[in-house]
């Protein structure tokens, strides 16, 4: 059955086609015969009781430098619609939860993708502390004394900001580096909000594993593999992606955190694994789906909307 799909995500325009997780499930839904609606995040609004949009009918289309047309701009009640793409992408502010708050409203009758009100609450940095025997030693803190004496117990530090995004403001502090005070007060100067160190994992080295799960099920994994001289292994900054394939621990991640995000509505998940250690948990915009068709020609955005399909079509 044909859905009405409206897309809530940045500027189309610039995104690259080759690389975008959104734009190839926005033509996968429109290869399926669904309708296409595009508006950004600036553009929703609450007037007189009604969650409303602004934006344009959308044809998109995998020619580079030609890839979407738009029609005439008119305002929708997204009540009006089967399906909601919650897919901007971070930073994780105010103004994002705003947007969950609003999207709430008509979720489940219109089905928001993925659950706004579990995004909102499950941030990715935070969700993985349900699952402590899962991830590596973690302090999440404000206060330079209890940061202090992580890096003390664990020598060798990543420090970040708790609600960072795509590796900026990512730094090692090894256990000779004395910038951890200079780095505390450069971050206290941004913002209020925590900070989270982790123990350095040496296995960084190989590969940064992103494991995509679909309601609550892994289909497949990319590793990421960090530049020379570079902790970060995000493919934005000169992460190299390759082909990878799931390991026992992998699997057991996954069986362990599969059902909550199933039971939470959390239809498209990516998580990040390093060595035998779960990272993050991804749940505001993943990515890697199409670095997972190139390398393994699986067709994640297919899996994705016969998840979608089921639950809007039952």
């Amino acid at each position: 059955m044909p859905l009405k799909v409206a897309i809530q995500m940045d500027p189309i325009g610039p995104i690259d086609i080759g690389a975008d997780s959104t734009f190839r499930i926005a033509l996968e839904a429109q290869a399926r015969g669904h309708e296409l609606f595009y508006y950004t995040p600036d553009r929703l609004s609450f007037q007189n009781g009604r969650v409303m949009a602004r934006g344009w009918p959308l044809v998109v289309r995998p020619v580079k430098g030609d890839h979407f047309n738009l029609g005439e701009e008119v305002e929708v009640d997204l009540a009006d619609w089967d399906v909601v793409w919650l897919r901007q992408d971070p930073p994780f502010d105010m103004g994002y939860i705003t947007n969950t708050h609003l999207l709430d409203m008509i979720h489940p009758d219109t089905l928001v993708v993925n659950d706004p009100f579990w995004v909102r609450n499950y941030p990715e940095k935070l969700l993985v502390l349900q699952f402590p025997n899962l991830i590596p030693p973690t302090t999440i803190a404000r206060d330079l004394v209890t940061i202090q004496a992580f890096k003390e117990l664990h020598k060798d530090i990543i420090l970040k900001p708790l609600y960072g995004n795509g590796g900026a403001g990512v730094f090692r502090l090894g256990p000779d580096d004395r910038n951890l005070g200079s780095l505390h007060e450069l971050f206290s100067a941004i913002n209020r909000e925590p900070l989270i160190a982790q123990k350095f994992l040496p296995d960084v080295s190989n590969g940064d594993k992103r494991i995509i799960i679909i309601d609550g099920e892994p289909v497949g994994a990319i590793n990421r593999v960090p530049k020379a001289g570079e902790t970060r292994s995000n493919m934005h900054v000169g992460g190299r992606p390759e082909k990878i394939g799931l390991s026992a621990r992998d699997r057991e991640i996954c069986d362990a955190i599969g059902p909550l995000l199933r039971e939470k509505g959390q239809i498209f998940v990516g998580i990040d694994v390093i060595g035998d250690f779960l990272t993050e948990i991804n749940l505001t915009s993943p990515t890697g789906i199409q670095e997972l068709d190139r390398f393994d020609g699986t067709n994640v955005a297919e899996k994705i909307w016969i998840a979608i399909e089921k639950r809007r079509c039952a």
